[in-house]
């Protein structure tokens, strides 16, 4: 299994396709942005990161500027963690968000942020709940931070 970053490896119809299969309704919207070319549009800059099984989609997450929650104080967001239904149980999603992390941190980054709606999830990575804020579909989403020690 290896790790890799769409804006490098050009297969950008195949893993749109592959994300498109995953049971979540966000996935579905991350599989048209990557498809249009417009995740930058929406998120700003950053990557999407994949872990693949040989063409197998495993598990993925994007590092972005912007997330679901409208703060241009509060970046750069990981967002849009899934992993496979048969490859759960593995800590796939850890090991992205690891990575993730990891690519924050060389780019300079002293903190990480993830909007999401669970609870417990995230502290295990190493992550603070810091407050919930309505996002921008008018849902609650908890706020978490991850301090990177660069």
């Amino acid at each position: 299994m290896e790790i890799l970053e769409l804006n490098t490896i050009g297969e950008q119809k195949l893993w749109a396709d592959r994300i498109r299969l995953c049971d979540w309704g966000a996935a579905k919207l991350l599989a048209d942005l990557v498809e249009q070319e417009k995740i930058h549009e929406l998120l700003g800059d950053g990557s999407l990161f994949i872990i693949a099984d040989g063409d197998n989609l495993v598990s993925f997450c994007t590092l972005t500027q912007k997330d679901c929650i409208s703060d241009d104080t509060l970046f750069p967001w990981i967002g849009f963690v899934f992993t496979a239904p048969e490859y759960r149980g593995n800590r796939y999603s850890g090991r992205l968000i690891d990575y993730a992390c990891d690519k924050a941190k060389e780019q300079g980054y002293k903190n990480v942020y993830i909007a999401t709606d669970h609870i417990g999830l995230y502290e295990k990575y190493g992550f603070t709940y810091i407050e919930s804020r309505t996002d921008i579909y008018s849902e609650e989403s908890r706020i978490y931070l991850k301090n990177l020690k660069v």
